[in-house]
Order: structure tokens, then sequence, then C-alpha cells
């Protein structure tokens, strides 16, 4: 192939916005030909491409050789794994999935290497984010110690909530701010510290919005090299902060406004702490600028990627068996909320399963599907 055909399934605002990006031309050598929604009003949009109604009829069509799928959250293993099965490279939204146990569902559904199979994490593509990964990840700043990253700039309305019913519901979105807005931060959490031992949170539901899940998140992480850190998250602060700072033996890095700043210590401070015969003295420093600028192609980055790693063998930028480790992330905020205990990783994926179906129970939506439904496309609105 010189280029790929793609079909969105889930055509709403997050879809028909993937959809004017790739009519525009941004993701050479990737097509769109297609367009699945059970709202025909919403493919009337577009009325160059293919409609179709149900996921069944696009890929009996076998008109395409790759989907992106883009609708509300437990469709995506449902989904996912029936594209996978149909023979087709998959693209799927964040989170892969609502749950730990429907995110091994899914990963387990990819078993053929030559389908690419990635999500969509476009904040990798950000060069602030690249640029911290590297020093972490490098050793330049040493053995991290404490982590700390406020990330309250996902302000929504009530009116945002209002948009559709299946919106901040245990049934219909299986979560709030954690599974909606923080897939993103939560994977960049990991991909650049890695995964905790032990997780305590604390999150209030409804705390500034007429809703059933959480809106403002405390988490506590201890780390197996004895690292913490803390992560706190809201869709109810105005104007809010995104302030991540990383504490580690050869200083201190700050991320906020756009700016990286590491305030370096000439010596590490473990080691200034261990010879040092002063009682009150620090390490000396010196404040460095990390270059980093823009924040990179997002969406339309990871489309090339994917559409790379089809066509040239591109390795994946985000891999969606990576997106397990969010969710995984997500679940245990939420487990220990739930049972005011820590919880210890790896997630007992049954558990939370469980007690997430106990929600979806009392769960305030007409419809109430089971933690495995099938996709309803007629709330396609992400």
């Amino acid at each position: 192939m010189d280029k790929i055909r793609i079909g969105i399934i889930g055509f709403g605002g997050m879809g028909q916005a993937h959809a004017k990006n790739l009519l525009d031309g941004k993701v050479p050598r990737c097509e769109l030909v297609a367009a699945c929604d059970s709202v025909a009003a919403n493919l009337a949009k577009f009325p160059q491409l293919r409609g179709f109604a149900t996921p069944e009829e696009l890929f009996a069509a076998k008109c395409v050789d790759a989907v992106l799928i883009a609708t509300p959250h437990f469709a995506h293993t449902t989904l996912g794994i029936a594209a996978l099965t149909a023979g087709l490279h998959v693209l799927v939204e964040k989170p892969i999935s609502v749950h730990r146990a429907d995110a091994e569902r899914l990963i387990a559904a990819h078993t053929n290497p030559r389908q690419v199979f990635a999500a969509m994490f476009n904040q990798r593509t950000d060069p602030y984010y690249q640029a911290i990964r590297r020093l972490v990840q490098g050793g330049e700043l040493g053995a991290v110690r404490r982590v700390q990253w406020t990330i309250t700039n996902w302000f929504r309305t009530q009116a945002y909530y209002g948009m559709g019913g299946w919106r901040a519901t245990w049934a219909g979105e299986g979560g709030g701010v954690l599974l909606n807005q923080c897939p993103h931060n939560l994977d960049l959490f990991q991909w650049i510290f890695g995964m905790p031992d032990r997780v305590k949170g604390f999150c209030t539901f409804g705390r500034y919005h007429d809703i059933e899940v959480e809106d403002d998140v405390t988490a506590y992480l201890e780390f197996a090299d004895g690292k913490h850190a803390t992560f706190i998250t809201s869709t109810g602060e105005a104007p809010g902060t995104n302030r991540l700072e990383i504490a580690a033996e050869r200083g201190r890095l700050v991320y906020e406004d756009d700016v990286i700043t590491w305030t370096r210590n000439a010596i590490p401070m473990g080691e200034f702490s261990r010879t040092s015969a002063e009682a009150f003295g620090r390490p000396a420093t010196e404040i460095v600028r990390v270059p980093a600028e823009g924040h990179g192609e997002q969406h339309i980055g990871i489309l090339k990627n994917f559409t790379d790693a089809i066509l040239d063998g591109a390795p994946l930028l985000s891999p969606a068996e990576e997106g397990i480790h969010s969710v995984e992330l997500a679940n245990a905020v939420l487990l220990s909320a739930w049972s005011g205990e820590t919880v210890a990783l790896p997630l007992d994926g049954a558990l939370y399963e469980r007690e997430l179906q106990k929600k979806i129970a009392t769960s305030k939506p007409k419809a109430k599907p089971t933690v495995a439904a099938v996709a309803d496309l007629s709330k396609s609105v992400v």
C-alpha cells in the first residue's frame, strides 16, 4: 500500500474533529473514506464519506484498512475487539477501556503482530513532556525522590456535563475526571516515572457539579524505589493550575506556564548531606532553562505515527497495550476512595469490576449498560 483507508467509528464531537483533520490533508498517506454512527444527522455533515449505521456494516463492506474508535468509553473494548477480529488496524481514543479487566480483554484480542494497534495519547507528542521524560529516564536528574503534579486546569461547566445523558455517570462513562480528562496526565505520569506499587486515593463525587462521579481528586502514590508522588486534579477549579514539580538528587525541576526550570545541584543532595561538615549548608545551585517549544502535533501527530507504523513499520509512540497503565491508575485511585484503604498494584481487576458494577446498578441514566456493554453509537459525542 502507498496509503491507508481509514474509517471513524463514533462520529460525535471528537470523531468529527478527527475527520476534519484527515479531510484537510493534515495526515499524509491516510485517506478518510468512511464514518460509522447510528445518528444519521452526524453522518450527513460529511456527505463525501461512506456512511454506516453499525460497525458490522462497516466491517462487512471491506472498504477500510483501519479504524479510529471515538465512541463513549465502554464501547472502546467491544469495538476494539471486533475491529481486531475483523483484521483491521486499530487506533482507539483514550481511555482504551473503562477498567483493567476490560483493558486486558482488549489487549488479549491483539494476536496478529501485523495489525497495528495504537491509542490516542496525543500528549506524548508534546516537546515539554518529551524533554522531561528524557531527563528522568536518562538519569540526568539523578534518582527521583518526590513528584507533585497539580493538574486542575481541566475546568468544565455544568453545561458541559449536560451535553449528553451518558456523560459523568457510572453507567454511561464509567467515571469522571480520571476517566475522561486525566487519562492523558496519568499516561504521561507512568510514561515518565513508571508505575507505583501502592495508591491511596481521596475523591469527592459531585463537589463542583451536579454529577455522580468524581470531579475532585487527590492521590498519593508510593514506588518500590522509595520515591513518592502526589497527583491532584479537578474539573471545578478556575483558572486552575498545571504544575509538575520533581525533586531529585540533582535538584528541582518545575514545569509550569510552558517553562521548564531546573534548579541544578552542583553536588547531589544525598552526597552533600553525607559529606558536608556544615550543619546548615546546602549544595550550590544554578538555574537551567530546559529547551522546549510548542506542544507538538497532538492528535495529528498520533495519526501520522499510526500511518507510518502501518506503511513503514515505524515504532508506535503510543501502543494501545500501554494504555492499561493509565486505566489501572485511575481504577486504583477510585477503588481506594470507595474503600478507604490503600490499594496495592497490580490492581485486582475482577474486584474493581465488581465494585464498578455496584455503581452502575444505582446510576442515574435511563440506559444502564453492563461493564461489558456493546456500543451505543447514538451517544457518540465524546
